[in-house]
């Protein structure tokens, strides 16, 4: 055969070998892959179904509550800024339970429950000492589950609790933990603090305000109000105002708009004064006429005169230091019951039985 001939016909078999993929990866068939066979698991446990159930069971009760609140602004007028946090059903008539820094200041407050559109509600109380309020749904479904009430003074340290609400808006998230401690003081207003706050160790974030933590009957046992937290974020340290104190506000918010500041009619010095001064006690500033400390001749200070009046230093024999711990003494002691006071003057100690009354508007 002429060589060039052979050349011609060689190259071109090796042509059309590279064509068909013959000596190349390329144009191979894959090996087949199939899906690996699922291993049956068995049967959740019985702590994994518990949960499972108190899950199922409690979510329809949690509301993720939205607000609109106006704003001032600069050159370009006001605004409004959106807020958002959690609550839960009370009652078949369509009250919600949140915290009142979730809707303080709201122009206007949105209630989501389960899919369908956000519900519009009304304020119908707030409480900023306690940090509680109620709004109640313009439109009431009817398939409505209230949340079981349990008692917060049954609770012990180290049992699990599970908190329920909407973390950076993530509706209905399940956080898990134990009771951390119990009897925790939580600022609100007014020189006034919340008593037998619970602490827990469950994810609380921005979001969870308001919601329900529950015990494993799924029993509300607190309202999530607070974390502490360098970053803002969950840090194992949260507050949930107990049950007991939730069981007593709410019905008055929603039958009168606020609720009982117990009280017995002085304005104290605020706590930072009395401590420069050198002074353990609530030191009082000012006397209301016909009130029951007045009725009862409890003295103010007079400055002008450089004279310490009365200083209550406990409240039926419990030692008080702080405006807060008088405030929460007081509302132990009950609107309309009698208080005995321990005072000092001078260096003579007296006690005097003083009425608790109702300072509210």
């Amino acid at each position: 055969m002429n060589p060039h001939a052979f050349r011609s016909v060689t190259a071109a078999l090796i042509a059309g070998f590279l064509a068909l993929g013959v000596g190349s990866s390329r144009g191979q068939t894959p090996p087949r892959a199939e899906p690996r066979q699922v291993t049956p698991r068995p049967a959740l446990g019985e702590s994994e179904r518990a949960v499972v159930e108190l899950f199922q069971n409690s979510a329809p009760s949690v509301a993720y509550i939205t607000t609109e609140v106006p704003v001032q602004g600069g050159w370009f007028g006001g605004g409004v800024a959106r807020g958002a946090g959690s609550g839960f059903i009370w009652d078949p008539a369509g009250h919600v339970v949140t915290n009142n820094h979730v809707v303080e200041g709201a122009r206007r407050v949105f209630v989501q429950l389960n899919a369908g559109d956000p519900i519009p509600a009304d304020v119908v109380g707030r409480a900023p000492e306690y940090d509680l309020a109620v709004v109640r749904l313009n439109r009431v479904p009817k398939d409505l589950r209230p949340i079981p009430i349990g008692a917060s003074k049954d609770v012990k340290v180290g049992q699990s609790v599970y908190a329920i609400g909407n973390p950076y808006g993530l509706q209905r998230t399940l956080t898990h933990g134990i009771v951390s401690a119990l009897d925790r003081d939580l600022p609100t207003a007014g020189f006034r603090e919340v008593a037998g706050v619970i602490q827990i160790d469950a994810a609380i974030n921005p979001g969870n305000s308001g919601g329900p933590l529950l015990d494993s009957a799924g029993r509300l046992i607190g309202v999530n109000t607070a974390i502490r937290s360098a970053s803002g974020g969950s840090a194992g340290v949260g507050f949930s105002i107990p049950a007991d104190l939730v069981n007593r506000i709410v019905p008055s918010l929603i039958a009168r708009g606020r609720a009982p500041i117990p009280g017995v009619g002085i304005v104290p010095y605020a706590p930072e004064i009395v401590a420069r001064a050198g002074i353990v006690g609530v030191v009082i500033q000012q006397v209301v006429p016909g009130s029951p400390a007045a009725r009862a001749g409890l003295t103010a200070t007079t400055p002008r005169q450089q004279e310490v009046g009365d200083v209550i230093v406990a409240v039926n024999g419990r030692p008080i230091e702080t405006p807060s711990q008088f405030a929460n003494e007081l509302d132990r002691v009950g609107v309309g019951n009698a208080a005995e006071l321990t005072v000092v003057r001078g260096r003579k100690q007296r006690k005097l039985k003083v009425q608790v009354v109702d300072l509210g508007p």
